[in-house]
C-alpha cells in the first residue's frame, strides 16, 4: 500500500479522497491554487502545497506543478478525483514516465475510450450496444447531412473528444444541422482542442442510466448496479439515484453484464463509468461513452452497495485485487443525490460565489451524508465550478429517501449567498418525479418552463 498520495484537485471531492486515504493508513498532501489558501483541502491534508494562480490552466491543470509537488512531498501516487486532469492521457502518461502512479487507467486506455468514435467501434466489437450513427469522425456540415439523412432525425451532434456537455446540439431537421454543427464544433475546439464531431440518432424519450464498473490488474471485473441520472440540465446532471426506478432485475443483470464486456474489452483498471441510453419504449439500451474516473455521482451506489470506490480506487492502483465479487455485491434499499451549487435559479442560474455567514450542514439519523468542502466564513471563489456540496441519502426503499432528502434539504441552510436548495426541493416534490415518470427531457422541456413561470 501507498504511504503517501496526492490529490490533485480541489472541494469535495479532494476532502473525500482525503478522508478515504486516512482511514487506509495513507498520508496525504494536498496542493492548492492562491484562490483556495484557506480551502478545506488544505488544512485536512498533511501537507498542502501551492501550485499556482487562480485561474485553473495555471495551477489545477499545471501538470508539470503538479508532479513536481508530488516529487518535492515524495508522494507515490496521485489521484486526481473528477474534472481538471482526471480524464488526461498526457497526465496519466507523465505520471507512469516519472514512476508516480496515476490513481485510474492507464494514458492509452483513456485516449481509446475518451475518443468517442475509437470507443463506439471497441464497444461493437465488445458486442455492446450502440446508437446508429456515424462510423468516424465528421469533419464538415456536408458530412453531417450525408449521415443525418441516412438515419433519419432529429440527431444529436457530438464533439467526438468531449464531455461534460461541451460540443453537443440537438437537431430536429436538415436546415438546421449546418449552423449547429459550425456551431458545436467552435465550442469543441474551444474546450478540448479537436473540433472533430460525430452524429447519433436521437433516442427519444429515453433515460440516461450508467453502470459503475471497477477492475483489477488481474482480469477482474464487476459491476455495482446502475444509477439513473435522466434529471439534467443543458446536459449536466442535477439529482441522481440507484437503482433505477425504469429497471427491472432482467435488465439490471443484462445492462451491468455489458458494462463488464465493456470494461473488460479495453483492459480497463481502476473505478469507470460506462454510461447509457434507455430506450424505455423498446427496452433497448446503448452505449454512450465511458467516463475513466470517479464520478461526481459515486456516493448514491455506495450506499446501495456498501463498497467505497474511492478505497477501491487505492488499493487497485497499489497492486491488490478487488475486495468484492460480483456474487457478494447485493443492491439494497434505493439512495438518491442532490447536488447544491452557488447559482441563482432566478437568474438563469447564473453563478452566486461569495462567503458563507452561516451554515448549518443536515447530520443525525441513518442513511443521510454530506459531502462538502465547505465551512462558516469559506469564501466561495468565483473561478472553479459552483457546486459546494452533495446531499446523500439512502432508505430501505424509494419513497423513504425522497422523503428523507426533503428532510435533509428543508435542515440545510447556507447564508451569504445564492444556492439552488429551493430548486431541488421544488424538483423532489414534483408529482412526475415523485412517480419516476421522467426521462431525459423532463427537466428542461416541463419542469423548468413551469418553475420559472413561477418564480416571475
Amino acid at each position: 500500500m501507498f504511504r503517501k498520495i496526492l490529490i490533485a484537485n480541489r472541494g469535495e471531492i479532494a476532502v473525500r479522497i482525503i478522508r478515504a486515504a486516512r482511514e487506509l493508513g495513507i498520508a496525504t498532501v494536498a496542493v492548492y491554487a492562491t484562490a483556495d489558501k484557506e480551502a478545506l483541502h488544505t488544512m485536512l491534508a498533511d501537507e498542502a502545497i501551492c501550485i499556482g494562480p487562480a485561474r485553473s490552466r495555471d495551477s489545477y491543470l499545471n501538470m508539470n506543478a503538479i508532479i513536481s509537488a508530488a516529487v518535492v512531498t515524495g508522494a507515490e501516487a496521485i489521484h486526481p478525483g473528477f474534472g481538471f486532469l482526471s480524464e488526461n492521457s498526457t497526465f496519466a502518461t507523465l505520471c507512469a514516465e516519472v514512476g508516480i502512479t496515476f490513481i485510474g487507467p492507464s494514458g492509452a486506455v483513456m485516449d481509446m475510450m475518451g475518443d468517442k468514435i475509437n470507443a463506439r467501434a471497441q464497444m461493437i466489437q465488445a458486442d455492446v450496444p450502440v446508437i446508429p450513427g456515424s462510423d468516424g469522425e465528421i469533419m464538415t456540415a456536408d458530412e453531417a447531412l450525408a449521415v443525418a439523412e441516412k438515419i433519419g432525425y432529429p440527431v444529436m451532434l457530438k464533439a467526438a473528444a468531449g464531455g461534460g456537455g461541451k460540443g453537443i446540439r440537438k437537431v430536429e431537421k436538415a436546415s438546421d444541422l449546418a449552423p449547429a454543427f459550425e456551431s458545436a464544433s467552435s465550442e469543441a475546439k474551444a474546450a478540448f482542442g479537436n473540433g472533430a464531431m460525430y452524429l447519433e440518432r436521437v433516442i427519444y424519450p429515453a433515460r440516461h442510466i450508467e453502470v459503475q464498473i471497477l477492475a483489477d490488474r488481474y482480469g477482474h471485473v464487476v459491476h455495482l448496479g446502475e444509477r439513473d441520472c435522466s434529471l439534467q440540465r443543458n446536459n449536466q446532471k442535477v439529482l441522481e439515484e440507484a437503482p433505477s426506478i425504469a429497471i427491472g432485475q432482467t435488465l439490471r443483470e443484462k445492462i451491468g453484464q455489458a458494462a463488464v464486456r465493456a470494461a473488460a474489452s479495453v483492459g480497463y483498471e481502476n473505478a469507470g463509468t460506462i454510461e447509457f441510453l434507455l430506450d424505455e419504449a423498446s427496452g433497448q439500451f446503448y452505449f454512450m461513452e465511458m467516463n475513466t474516473r470517479v464520478q461526481v455521482e459515486h456516493p448514491v451506489t455506495e450506499f446501495v452497495t456498501g463498497v467505497d470506490i474511492v478505497k477501491e480506487q487505492i488499493r487497485i492502483a497499489a497492486g491488490q485485487e478487488l475486495s468484492v465479487s460480483q456474487e457478494a455485491i447485493v443492491i439494497q434499499g434505493h439512495a438518491i443525490e442532490c447536488r447544491i451549487n452557488a447559482e441563482n435559479p432566478a437568474c438563469n442560474f447564473a453563478p452566486s460565489p461569495g462567503k458563507i455567514s452561516n451554515l448549518y450542514l443536515p447530520s443525525g439519523g441513518v442513511g443521510l451524508r454530506v459531502d462538502s468542502a465547505v465551512y462558516p466564513g469559506y469564501t466561495i471563489p468565483p473561478y472553479y465550478d459552483s457546486m459546494i456540496a452533495k446531499v446523500i441519502v439512502h432508505g430501505a426503499n424509494r419513497f423513504e429517501a425522497l422523503m428523507k432528502m426533503q428532510r435533509a434539504l428543508y435542515e440545510l441552510e447556507i447564508d451569504g449567498l445564492v444556492t439552488n436548495t429551493d430548486f431541488q426541493l421544488d424538483l423532489i416534490a414534483d408529482k412526475r418525479v415523485v412517480a419516476g415518470d421522467y426521462d431525459t427531457a423532463y427537466l428542461m422541456e416541463e419542469f423548468l418552463p413551469r418553475y420559472c413561470q413561477e418564480l416571475d
